[in-house]
């Protein structure tokens, strides 16, 4: 990884931080990594391994894919899971809790498909 692209990976990372609302020290203690190798990475000083680029993906809750396809580690990202995909492999949720959001999920998308239905008759 070139100079230029840990530079972006680290501003990435920052931005994905602020937006989550976490500290420096926060998201070092969620990923497990310490605060000054967490520090080097934003400024663009020190280049992730993927096992640390997918604890920060984790810990700022986004796709491992975005981080490794700034970091070189991949040419093409790979297209998003489904809603089903996602529920379904989301290991904070135990399996009630899956199903009720997907036939949550089910029904909005079924009342949605009717009400654009009776919007074009």
């Amino acid at each position: 990884m070139n100079e230029s692209k840990q530079s972006e990976l680290g501003d990435f990372i920052r931005s994905q931080r602020e937006r989550a609302n976490l500290s420096l020290r926060r998201l070092a203690e969620k990923s497990g990594i310490s605060n000054p190798y967490l520090s080097q990475i934003e400024r663009g000083i020190r280049k992730p391994s993927a096992e640390i680029l997918k604890n920060l993906s984790r810990a700022l809750e986004i796709s491992s894919n975005s981080l490794y396809k700034r970091a070189g580690l991949i040419d093409e990202e790979l297209p998003p899971p489904s809603v089903f995909e996602a529920i379904e492999s989301d290991e904070r949720l135990n399996g009630e809790q899956k199903k009720v959001l997907l036939d949550m999920y089910r029904a909005l998308v079924q009342s949605n498909g009717s009400e654009q239905e009776s919007e074009t008759e």
